[in-house]
């Protein structure tokens, strides 16, 4: 992975003479070194990495554009000799992550620098997936397929939410998952009207609906995908209800382009459930951008003032929840093209029943 390229951008969008990064994320999208702790101290011109001595071999070997400083856990001492070195003056920090706490020991340890906030300028950054970030993503997104392929030829009424939500775990897992994206959601029959449900001990029945919601991760990067199939039978109202959410997805997910408003997207998928009479069971923003994280900026969203631009992945995921009855939610990952968008994800969206 070579992420000079990120580093670069990084550095020449900087306004204050310098910049560090101390978040384990970001760290690692701008090193491509995952550590549980670190700093980042970038110029436009050069990047140090500050590293105590359970990581400072490893920063040595993984990150050869930076030059590595050993540093004792928590002393800023070292970041305030770069900061006279560099004649810093301004300094930017992560705002959305620093704790109250580590911004006043860091006010006191950089006296005469002015720290300024970098706001979401990473995050927009982030945003926009380069090729390697692509391909890890559509890998993490094969092993949810794959996973979710072989789990609908072993899964059954009378099964618990909790046994199909743990043998689809260990199916992402042998696939070749590095870790869970999020928390596996596995709702049948009631349960499934909860958009964030958990899975529990209830028994699923013929005649429910099953709602999963589950992704694998692979080098960090996040995969997410939701299927609702039904058990033994669907009535009329339940493949009613499924059609107009197979609908609002696949006609929003044919709206996705460049310069597309975010709001507008989400506002298009709720009129189809409108035309309906459904829209008001829709109770959840249509979809949000991911990465190294599951909930990324931008989202589909009613209030979101952004557009889509090239590069951007993102879910696009209705529902329409009926309390106390059933449940029914379809989600892909597209990326947004220089025309329109790709869908990344590849397991069937008619209704299943089992």
């Amino acid at each position: 992975m070579d992420n000079t390229g990120r580093l670069h951008r990084f550095a020449q969008d900087l306004t204050a003479d310098a910049a560090i990064v101390t978040s384990n994320l970001n760290r690692y999208y701008l090193s491509g070194f995952l550590g549980t702790a670190g700093t980042l101290f970038v110029t436009k011109e050069k990047v140090w990495y500050l590293a105590d001595g359970r990581y400072f071999e490893a920063v040595q070997k993984k990150v050869p554009f930076a030059t590595p400083l050993l540093v004792q856990g928590g002393d800023w001492g070292m970041l305030a000799e770069l900061c006279r070195e560099q004649g810093v003056q301004t300094l930017a920090f992560e705002d959305l992550t620093m704790t109250v706490s580590v911004f006043r020991k860091l006010e006191q340890a950089l006296p005469g620098v002015t720290l300024v906030p970098l706001d979401n300028a990473l995050l927009r950054q982030r945003a926009l997936k380069d090729d390697y970030e692509l391909s890890m993503i559509r890998r993490a997104q094969k092993i949810t397929d794959e996973a979710y392929g072989q789990l609908i030829t072993e899964i059954h009424a009378g099964m618990t939410e909790r046994q199909v939500a743990h043998r689809l775990e260990e199916l992402l897992f042998e696939g070749g998952a590095t870790s869970l994206a999020f928390d596996t959601i596995a709702v049948g029959g009631p349960h499934s009207s909860l958009p964030h449900g958990r899975p529990s001990d209830y028994v699923l029945q013929d005649g429910d609906f099953l709602t999963l919601d589950f992704g694998a991760a692979y080098e960090g990067y996040c995969s997410d995908m939701t299927r609702t199939v039904a058990f033994g039978h669907a009535t009329d109202e339940m493949r009613r209800v499924y059609r107009i959410v197979l609908e609002a997805q696949e006609q929003s997910i044919a709206r996705i382009a460049p310069g597309v408003s975010c709001k507008e997207i989400d506002a298009f998928a709720r009129s189809v459930m409108a035309k309906e009479g459904l829209d008001e069971f829709f109770v959840h923003s249509l979809g949000h951008s991911f990465g190294l994280e599951i909930h990324e900026q931008p989202g589909l969203s009613r209030t979101s003032e952004d557009r889509l631009s090239e590069g951007m992945v993102m879910t696009v995921e209705p529902g329409i929840y009926l309390p106390g009855r059933f449940g029914v939610r379809i989600e892909d990952d597209v990326f947004v093209t220089k025309t329109g968008c790709i869908n990344l994800t590849a397991s069937p969206k008619e209704l299943l029943v089992l």
